[in-house]
């Protein structure tokens, strides 16, 4: 299907082509952008020329310390240049990047070393305890390569061998290791595990550079953009971020802490053009005092993603110079595959009802083939914003698999679609708003209760700096809506004040039954741990 009747002679050649790979952006910038900037980091500057040469080095060096194509290269980095650097160089020289989160504990980094079986590790010397104990655990271990930061004042233990001395000693006309099939891996992420171990997902250089391509069209990006690293790169690859950028020939702002101070002076001084980042970093900004803020007069272009953000949230951030687009993904997915696309139909909106729109979950991206609401026998259900249904992908944005693990991949992959376990509604228009995970569903009197829905009420009272809801086994109802709520610094409100307020935006049983005030946990990419409350509401 598909061929013409003679194709004799019209084959695949050098040619006509070349495996996809978002390697090819850096090499194309290093050309025809070598003097512009690449990578900014405080008062340190690289140009695309000199970028490259660190990237080619550090390949260079990671193949003399004996990494083979098909090895696994670890990094236990925040968001420093050398992280930015490992994105090109580690698959540069054949190898398979496995970033990690920086804020697991002992066990479970212990666990992803043995699991990956990586040959090599990056590490902050801010955590070069955790990476040794870690080694010691499982008896063995990469070999750890110790990245201090002058700059953040973490001064090298001495122990390990030091990311400079090691780029130094590579060869700048090493010849990087180029895919020669588009499926080939290129990065290894494991989820966060919550629930048990958490699972290796692969991503291939096809995925990758496609979703590269696609991004800056639903970003409307242009040329020379200034991409201010607020997602970490651990976390799905700061969203396929750091291979994007080049491709424009943008300056990635490497920013190690994420404050309200931070961003503003980065805005201000660095001129940053775009950023993603959680809903919570948007209250960070949004809550930013008075001697925090930098003025700046142009408008910063936001991917938020992570759980849905509040429309409160979105209408109190506009003004301030941020226009936020709401995106979804899943590790599993390269980061955003769907995006609250903005068309003229939109246009006319204002307050609450521009924001409930801006609040969407959204439509697929151009690189993703489908990606729908279904019930379990994988019907789309009614665009009535009533049905209920899981989220389901598929496309060039979804992962091969979970590495050495055939049966959680057969599961996450029945039926011809990747199934997220996110929960969903469609508009009558096909916009996609996620209503909860699976698991955080309340089933209230035998009622469904999306805690997405009773959270977003909360956060339009003006008290209220964040919260998380949660079920609460009851004799009567099995569940009933728990909250928990942070509120903002100097501002007060009693649980029965908040109980009131919920019932005069939505349905009495939705309401939550118990209020708690705390501060809430969160993980590094300011997702609220759910499952921490969710086992407090059961003491209550």
């Amino acid at each position: 299907m598909g061929w013409l009747a003679d194709e004799s002679g019209l084959d695949k050649t050098a040619a006509n082509y070349v495996p996809l790979t978002p390697l090819s952006h850096l090499r194309r910038a290093a050309d025809i952008f070598a003097s512009r900037e690449a990578l900014v980091y405080g008062n340190q500057r690289w140009s695309y020329a000199q970028y490259m040469e660190r990237v080619t080095r550090l390949a260079s060096a990671l193949a003399g310390r004996g990494v083979r194509p098909g090895d696994v290269v670890s990094t236990l980095l925040p968001n420093v240049p050398s992280h930015a650097e490992a994105h090109f160089a580690v698959p540069a020289c054949g190898a398979v990047l496995n970033a990690i989160n920086t804020r697991l504990d002992l066990d479970t980094v212990a666990y992803i070393f043995a699991h990956s079986g990586a040959r090599v590790a990056l590490v902050d010397a801010s955590l070069i305890d955790l990476a040794e104990a870690a080694c010691a655990q499982i008896g063995g271990g990469p070999e750890l390569i110790e990245v201090p930061d002058a700059q953040a004042g973490v001064a090298a233990s001495g122990r390990h061998p030091l990311y400079e001395d090691v780029v130094a000693q590579g060869d700048p006309a090493f010849d990087w290791i180029m895919p020669q099939d588009e499926w080939e891996s290129l990065a290894l992420n494991y989820t966060s595990g919550t629930t048990g171990r958490p699972k290796g997902v692969v991503y291939h250089h096809r995925g990758a550079y496609l979703s590269t391509m696609g991004q800056p069209i639903s970003w409307r990006m242009v040329l020379f953009p200034r991409y201010l690293t607020i997602v970490p790169m651990f976390h799905c690859n700061a969203w396929c971020h750091p291979w994007m950028i080049p491709a424009l020939g943008g300056a990635i702002i490497c920013l190690r802490e994420i404050t309200a101070r931070g961003v503003y002076k980065a805005i201000a001084e660095e001129q940053v053009t775009h950023f993603g980042g959680a809903p919570i970093v948007l209250q960070t900004i949004i809550a930013a005092k008075d001697d925090e803020r930098l003025p700046f007069d142009h408008t910063v272009e936001v991917f938020t993603a992570g759980a849905p953000p509040p429309a409160a949230v979105l209408a109190a951030i506009e003004p301030l110079g941020f226009n936020v687009t709401q995106v979804y993904g899943l590790t599993e997915t390269y980061g955003p595959v769907t995006e609250c696309t903005w068309h003229e139909g939109f246009e006319a909106l204002e307050g609450d009802d521009r924001a409930s729109v801006k609040a969407r979950t959204g439509v697929l991206m151009p690189f993703m083939d489908r990606i729908t609401v279904t019930d379990e026998a994988l019907r789309e259900v009614a665009r009535d914003t009533l049905a209920l249904g899981e989220i389901m992908h598929r496309g060039n944005g979804v992962m091969k698999g979970y590495f050495r693990n055939p049966e959680a991949t057969a599961e996450a992959f029945k039926g011809g679609y990747f199934h997220s376990g996110d929960i969903a509604f469609m508009h009558e228009d096909g916009y996609i708003k996620l209503a909860d995970r699976a698991k955080d569903i309340i089933i209230s009197g035998g009622e469904n209760v999306s805690s997405v829905e009773v959270e977003g009420a909360l956060m339009h009272h003006p008290a209220v700096a964040l919260a998380a809801v949660v079920a609460k086994p009851d004799e009567k109802w099995g569940e009933v809506p728990c909250a928990f709520v942070e509120l903002k610094e100097g501002q007060e409100a009693s649980a029965a004040d908040l109980i009131a307020f919920c019932r005069s935006r939505i349905a009495g049983f939705k309401t939550p039954k118990f209020v708690v005030f705390q501060d809430l946990p969160k993980t590094s990419t300011g997702k609220i741990q759910k499952f921490e409350l969710r086992e407090q509401a059961k003491t209550l």
